[in-house]
């Protein structure tokens, strides 16, 4: 399989885009979060793949963080989700979004993209439930960026807590707590609970 390639930028067409990668091109399909971040035609990129082998083709997507690939294989592990509407989510929501929507069950927000209806929203969500929080690695949007905070719920995940208790307890930390206080402060918090 091919996990990462790295080249030039020859072309860039929403949303696909061509790598030359010592004169092979590749064609990659790519979620618009990664095509948005991608530097000009003419410059080098890199980016974590996936091949996904047909009767009728090899098809290639491209990711710009492990995180959003991880979570596209997910998402195609669905039943009746394919890889075209496994970037549509991941080009609507980014995966923070999408782990916390899957947290609070929030079905809503993932009808919002295009291609989703509800029934689909309410099988990803059910599906997702269990699956997406080990895998993504990013923080939930719900959580404060600060460095400290995103170390304690990256611990509460690895614990087994869910990314909605592990935000909850974070939010209820104080704002200069160092990771190893927050940790224990968001255990007694959760114990409590």
């Amino acid at each position: 399989m091919i996990g990462r390639i790295t080249g030039m930028l020859l072309e860039k067409r929403p949303p696909q885009i061509v790598v030359d990668v010592n004169g092979v091109g590749y064609e990659l399909d790519v979620p618009m979060s990664t095509f948005y971040n991608l530097p000009a035609s003419g410059e080098r990129v890199s980016l974590y793949t996936h091949l996904l082998v047909r009767e009728d083709a090899h098809l290639l997507y491209g990711f710009a963080s492990e995180e959003e690939r991880e979570t596209f294989r997910q998402l195609i592990k669905v039943s009746g989700i394919g890889a075209k509407t496994a970037l549509a989510v991941l080009s609507g929501l980014s995966v923070a979004e999408l782990l916390d929507a899957v947290a609070r069950q929030e079905s809503a927000r993932i009808v919002k993209v295009p291609g989703i209806g509800k029934k689909t929203a309410e099988r990803l969500l059910l599906e997702l439930k269990d699956k997406l929080a080990p895998v993504a690695i990013t923080v939930p949007a719900a959580a404060r960026s600060a460095g400290s905070e995103n170390d304690v719920v990256n611990a509460l995940l690895a614990l087994g807590y869910n990314p909605k208790e592990a935000t909850w307890a974070v939010q209820q930390l104080p704002k200069d707590v160092s990771v190893s206080d927050g940790i224990r402060q968001a255990l007694k918090l959760l114990s409590k609970t």
